[in-house]
């Protein structure tokens, strides 16, 4: 090990690599502290060629990588296992956005560029990079796609897969895979790109991306929606896309218990408005005349009465105020301690069955658990979260969040939806890959990795 550290000491020079545990710490717990590791060293290339470098040296070792992107996982992915015997290879160095083609609404960003300072280079050509979510502020542009990230504006503009243009990868064996072209039309063979977004680091190691932009959407409006029942958010969301002729851009559902979690926990990011409803959309539109298309679409929704109240943000930093309170529930959620965490989606014709049979299953399985549940509703994906009693000992907490926790993913599947909407596998959910993708697609899975990667050097133990 002593000759292989000497070797990727050399390799990426002496700001590019640390030993210090103070400076490793941060990097070796997840963003939700459930997983904890060690690492003789982490390497912080600078480049391509230097990523190359350490691929090669650790696969002549013999010895595994483990790629980290902002360190925002949810599940996971990007901590190496507590034996210390794996390399942690952050990518924050590599943050250049090497170009901005306006013209063809494309742009090539290094894999350790940060989400919000891509999305400002593509805002000061006028152009939009629609991916946002909570973390855009620390994750990383490789993680996202590494983990095919969906965020907020999923429903209009798909997830980070659709907005990839481009990749390029380093392959187990030190190789290079150059698919930087900036195309949308492209036939020639397969589509190799589509392999490692949301491969989580395990067949190759993102280095660089070619993003998809669109126009500036200009003005948008934001409108905070109070609803008696869960199940009328879909019917809504069908309303509002026929109404504002699909200029929806984002639309969350949260239950008022939530927003009062963000009170007591966040409190600066409190729900800025007076309402009191059971349930709330939290929804954005683009088009150059939103607010009144939007208005005029509530105001028919109230008639209908299919809907309690509606606000408007007059501008944008009431809109900000919102959208600061959505953003806080993960923060919220993390300061109340453990709980099950269910990243679930399901066809939006099913959303409503699913919650109604959801609450049912777990107030049969166990009354006296709490039940968090909202999320990205616009594209049928819900973060639908148990809080078990504080009584309960850590064996007893693991064995009921096995039995509930499978109990929700047999409706899920049911229902035809996924046991993993947008988090990714990483190490939490990997027990579950094989129950709800077994027979030819899961060997098939099996068998691109051994492919690409024989030697399972790249984030083992990982999807």
């Amino acid at each position: 090990m002593t000759a292989l550290l000497d070797r990727l000491k050399d390799i990426v020079g002496p700001r590019g690599w640390t030993s210090d545990p103070q400076d490793m710490e941060p990097l070796l717990e997840d963003w939700r502290g459930a997983y904890k590791g060690k690492t003789p060293i982490v390497v912080r290339p600078d480049s391509t060629d230097e990523v190359v470098g350490i691929v090669r040296a650790c696969a002549e070792a013999g010895v595994a990588i483990v790629p980290q992107g902002g360190n925002t996982s949810l599940c996971g992915a990007g901590i190496p296992d507590p034996d210390g015997s794996q390399i942690l290879v952050s990518l924050g160095r590599m943050n250049r956005i090497r170009n901005v083609d306006a013209q063809n609404f494309s742009m090539e960003v290094e894999a350790g560029c940060i989400l919000s300072v891509a999305q400002d280079a593509a805002r000061a050509a006028d152009r939009f990079l629609p991916l946002s979510l909570s973390a855009e502020g620390t994750c990383q542009v490789g993680g996202n796609i590494a983990t095919n990230a969906g965020g907020i504006n999923v429903g209009r503009y798909g997830t980070a897969r659709s907005l990839v243009l481009g990749l390029e990868v380093v392959l187990a064996d030190g190789s290079v895979v150059n698919s930087l072209r900036a195309l949308r039309k492209d036939t020639a063979g397969y589509d190799l790109k589509q392999l490692f977004i949301g491969s989580e680091g395990t067949l190759g190691i993102i280095t660089a991306a070619i993003l998809r932009l669109y126009p500036d959407p200009g003005e948008t409006s934001t409108a905070l929606i109070g609803l008696e029942t869960a199940s009328q958010a879909v019917e809504l969301l069908g309303q509002l896309k026929t109404g504002l002729d699909d200029r929806i851009e984002s639309f969350e559902l949260v239950p008022a218990r939530v927003f009062d979690i963000v009170a007591e926990h966040v409190p600066a990011a409190a729900l800025p408005v007076d309402m009191d409803c059971p349930w709330y959309v939290l929804t954005e539109s683009a088009t150059s005349a939103s607010s009144e298309l939007l208005a005029q679409a509530l105001m028919e929704e109230a008639e209908h009465g299919r809907i309690l109240d509606a606000v408007i943000a007059k501008n944008d930093r009431e809109a900000e105020a919102l959208w600061l309170t959505r953003h806080s529930i993960a923060e919220a959620e993390k300061r109340m301690g453990r709980s099950l965490k269910h990243d679930i989606s399901v066809p939006l014709s099913a959303m409503g069955e699913f919650l109604r049979r959801g609450d049912d299953l777990l107030a049969d399985l166990r009354p006296d658990l709490e039940l968090i549940a909202f999320g990205h509703v616009g594209d049928g994906n819900l973060h639908y979260n148990v809080i078990l009693p504080l009584s309960l000992s850590d064996e007893e907490w693991r064995s009921e969040g096995q039995r509930i926790t499978g109990a929700l993913y047999d409706l899920v599947d049911e229902l035809g939806g996924s046991f993993s909407a947008e988090h990714g596998v990483g190490q939490s959910k990997k027990a579950w890959l094989g129950r709800y993708r077994a027979g030819a697609e899961f060997e098939l899975m099996k068998t691109l990795k051994n492919t690409l990667d024989p030697a399972n050097i790249l984030n083992p133990g990982k999807l």
